[in-house]
């Protein structure tokens, strides 16, 4: 195994990538009882046009498919179900999708090797009946009515329908009722086979276990499994520069209004080539202009002008997301506060350095926690397709100067804006 010494962490990761391109990442904790472990393929739902394995030509599949497949592989044709299984030791266990990524978790104290080899034979072997899949429609039809039913689950869905042009990630990651209808057991089958090979995927291990009994088990259960292609042939989305919709309002079932904005930019003109570097300026700019201590926050709040506020990046190909959501009371006001903070930028040194130091904290503080560990690691992972082992230094690089070079870079002319309202507004109004 490689070591990667987590600098300035005092923690070392134990990687190794397996002949059939399985990879492997292992770090142990001796001062803690617990682990956690994460099983993930490079799948989620925004690849849905790709050619299966074995065949010729590209084939476009329902959305939805990628979280409608996470919900199928609990399916077991003989055995244990997998959460009940889970259960008898105390142990937890789930499964995500995303739009790039999907995970299946299990978490505890105990049994950790045999729970190690369930959750690996598990997602190893794929049981999918015209029967059980009819089922599952129904089941994950009730989750996208639940979502349909959570406002700011709607607002981040109209706001990425009115960002993105041609994208996946503008449609939800669970699909619609209309998207899961379509589903069959032989698409979940060809979805199964080309991504969940072992070359697509890796198996993340933090926490107190023996590193060299847990890749013996790796090993025993899945370096055996070959992978059938390592060139996955993908649809190219090509999105288009423009927002696909400058703005929208709709009238829900909820009390206080909520605003949803976006900006799009195109990653070649913002001059940071490390995509790593990049994201860390994004974020350290929306934090400084937008985080929980920063003025804009206070004097919103002194105004009574929101009673919430969040910001997100989101990353495609060629763009990055700005994404802003609040809840308020007078959305034009808000909106127009908003939109003066990012025209008028002004960049303190003591802002920067002030950050810095609280990132460098949490990054310390955040890998005494076994489950914060995996989350980060795995993020890096995804995004990054490595472990970052120098993430502390790369935050201590960060300066005012190629932070004002980023803002002078950023046009937040190509926005979308959304606005639910309740109802009784609208019906005020009309």
């Amino acid at each position: 195994m490689k070591e990667i010494t987590l600098k300035g962490l005092d923690k070392t990761c134990y990687t190794e990538t397996l002949e059939n391109g399985l990879e492997i990442v292992l770090i142990p904790y001796e001062e803690k009882k617990n682990y956690f472990i994460s099983y993930a393929t490079r799948y989620g739902s925004e690849i849905n046009y790709f050619t299966p394995v074995d065949e010729k030509k590209m084939i476009l599949f329902p959305n939805g498919i990628a979280h409608f497949l996470e919900h199928k592989m609990f399916e077991q044709e003989q055995g244990e179900d997998p959460f009940t299984f889970f259960s008898k030791s105390g142990t937890g266990a789930n499964a995500a999708t995303s739009f790039d990524s999907t995970q299946y978790i299990c978490y505890g104290t105990k049994e950790f090797e045999k729970n190690l080899k369930f959750l690996l034979n598990f997602v190893n072997a794929p049981y999918f009946t015209d029967e059980n899949v009819e089922k599952e429609k129904g089941i994950i039809g009730e989750e996208i009515k639940m979502y349909d039913d959570i406002p700011e689950c709607v607002l981040e869905n109209k706001l990425r329908e009115a960002i993105y042009q041609v994208s996946p990630r503008k449609f939800d990651i669970a699909g619609t009722l209309e998207d899961i209808k379509n589903i069959t057991k032989e698409d979940l089958y060809k979805c199964y086979h080309t991504f969940y090979q072992p070359s697509n995927m890796f198996i993340l291990i933090v926490g107190n276990f023996d590193k060299e009994k847990a890749l013996k088990i790796i090993k025993d259960e899945v370096g055996s499994i070959p992978s059938i292609s390592k060139n996955i042939k993908i649809k190219d989305y090509k999105e288009p520069k423009n927002v696909s919709k400058k703005e929208e309002e709709l009238s829900i079932n909820i009390k206080i209004p909520k605003i949803g904005l976006a900006y799009k930019f195109p990653i070649e003109t913002l001059g940071i080539k490390d995509e790593l570097e990049l994201d860390l300026y994004l974020v350290m700019l929306t934090t400084i202009l937008f985080g929980s201590s920063s003025l804009f926050r206070e004097e919103m709040r002194k105004k009574h002008l929101m009673t919430s506020f969040s910001t997100q990046w989101d990353t495609i190909k060629d763009y990055k997301t700005l994404m802003i959501f609040a809840e308020t009371e007078n959305p034009d006001l808000l909106i127009a506060e908003i939109t003066k903070q990012l025209q008028n930028i002004d960049i303190l040194f003591e802002d920067v350095e002030r950050m810095k130091k609280v990132w460098i904290a949490n990054e310390v503080k955040m890998i005494d926690y076994v489950d914060t560990t995996v989350h980060n690691i795995y993020d890096d992972m995804i995004r990054y397709h490595k472990v970052i082992p120098n993430k502390i230094e790369y935050i201590r690089k960060i300066n005012k100067k190629t932070l004002e070079n980023l803002v002078s870079n950023l046009k937040f002319n190509n926005s979308s804006r959304i606005i639910l309202l309740p109802k009784e507004i609208i019906a005020k109004e009309s």
